[in-house]
């Protein structure tokens, strides 16, 4: 189970929604591109299970950076797949809303903690372009927006839980590294692309490349707003939590 769903689950949700977060494992900037293997059919298995129960509602889980289109593949197939599963639960015999969250971040995610360790080996890391903005959101806001969601006059809509504040790749990892200890982050370079296609996957090479406009994704969830849209505050009580 991913971080978002033990958390979700530890909410206890009421009112009976089926929260179907298929797929959320690949929502996050923070794995080298290993999450996406097998997405679209287990994607696709997992919305198609969802429509299947009995809930009266279903809240259906997505990702904020499909709304701009990949210009190539293979992150363009898994945005069509994305929206493919969208548009199966908008259109299933129960009552649905889509929520597109940002790029996921929590203290619970193996994948920052495995960066952590990188980090004060002193190991480079594939930051993309500088001026390439992407959405991200703290699990804890993920969770709740979902909750949010969850009301019968929302069916039929699709929404954004994002923190706000679109900013790229690198500024926010370089943040996290100076918080564990590394000064100055080492960035690999473009043209060590095709090296470092060994250890870095394409699907997160083209995420970290794939700009988001500078505005707040809309609309957005009714009723909810980021605890924390401040991502250096986010990333600062993740690690002091941690070291606590």
């Amino acid at each position: 189970m991913t971080e978002l769903g033990r958390r979700l689950a530890r909410a206890r949700p009421v009112g009976g929604a089926h929260f179907n977060l298929a797929g959320q494992q690949a929502n996050t900037l923070l794995h080298d591109g290993h999450a996406w293997k097998d997405f679209s059919r287990t994607a696709l298995a997992g919305i198609r299970r969802a429509l299947r129960t009995d809930a009266p509602m279903l809240v259906h889980a997505s990702f904020a950076f499909v709304r701009v289109m990949p210009p190539a593949d293979p992150l363009r197939s898994l945005a069509e797949a994305i929206l493919e599963c969208e548009a199966l639960a908008l259109t299933g015999r129960m009552p649905a809303c889509v929520v597109r969250l940002g790029y996921l971040y929590g203290p619970g995610s193996a994948d920052l903690r495995a960066y952590r360790t990188a980090f004060r080996l002193g190991r480079p890391y594939w930051a993309g372009p500088a001026a390439a903005r992407q959405d991200h959101l703290h699990v804890e806001d993920a969770v709740a927006a979902l909750l949010a969601a969850a009301r019968r006059n929302n069916a039929g809509r699709t929404f954004y839980a994002t923190d706000g504040h679109p900013l790229p790749f690198m500024q926010f990892m370089d943040h996290f590294a100076r918080k564990v200890g590394r000064r100055r982050p080492l960035h690999a370079p473009l043209i060590s692309k095709p090296l470092m296609k060994l250890v870095v996957r394409e699907e997160h090479m083209q995420q970290v490349a794939l700009g988001m406009p500078g505005r707040t994704p809309a609309p957005r969830v009714p009723g909810w707003k980021p605890r924390t849209a401040d991502f250096r505050a986010g990333l600062d009580a993740i690690v002091d939590g941690w070291d606590g």
